[in-house]
């Protein structure tokens, strides 16, 4: 049916999207066959378009593919594959799960930079459905939008095996991750698995 050559990886970035020193760009850098979700609205976030975003970008691969998401970008992909057709159930390796938020959002207001607090329509509370294909979900101890324990039981609900990211903030632009190869490994796991 497909060739696991032409595995594409698919980013979904969270709210703001990821900049330049994202992990999510650097891979994108690196792995030739990449595409990243786009959203229309990056700063104002509703799940049920952003799960459109995410379908938009599935439908335009044919091939098999694998999904790293970070922060609400975690929420947007599940939400997306708990309605996702068989077909593309099958066509999906695997989802790496990158310091998804507790839901509801509470936005630091360090974060923020003196903005108010964007409306996140939708993302009320996590959905707690086992996923239908391989899942890895990486938490960092000291996520400000994210108490450890809360994203472990985020895993045993989306039956994702729980990965302990260390003191690693929220894992994105600000935190140094670079092109973060401990989670390269994940993402491979997922590949070959």
């Amino acid at each position: 049916m497909w060739d696991d050559d032409d595995v594409v990886l698919l980013t979904a970035p969270g709210w703001g999207d990821s900049g330049p020193r994202h992990w999510q760009s650097y891979w994108e850098r690196l792995y030739p066959l990449s595409r990243r979700v786009e959203q229309r609205d990056w700063l104002n976030p509703q799940r049920e378009a952003w799960a459109a975003g995410v379908a938009r970008a599935v439908e335009e691969i044919d091939s098999p593919f694998v999904i790293a998401a970070h922060s609400l970008g975690c929420h947007a992909a599940v939400a997306w594959l708990l309605q996702a057709s068989l077909r593309q159930q099958r066509q999906l390796k695997g989802l790496l799960l990158v310091a998804p938020p507790a839901l509801p959002v509470a936005f630091p207001a360090a974060r923020l930079g003196g903005a108010s607090a964007p409306a996140c329509s939708g993302f009320e509370r996590a959905a707690a459905q086992r996923l239908p294909v391989p899942a890895l979900l990486a938490a960092s101890r000291n996520d400000p939008f994210c108490p450890q324990d809360e994203a472990r039981r985020m895993a045993a609900g989306w039956g994702a095996e729980f990965i302990d990211a260390g003191d690693a903030g929220h894992m994105g632009d600000e935190d140094g991750l670079g092109n973060w190869a401990a989670g390269q490994s994940l993402l491979q796991r997922l590949i070959l698995g």
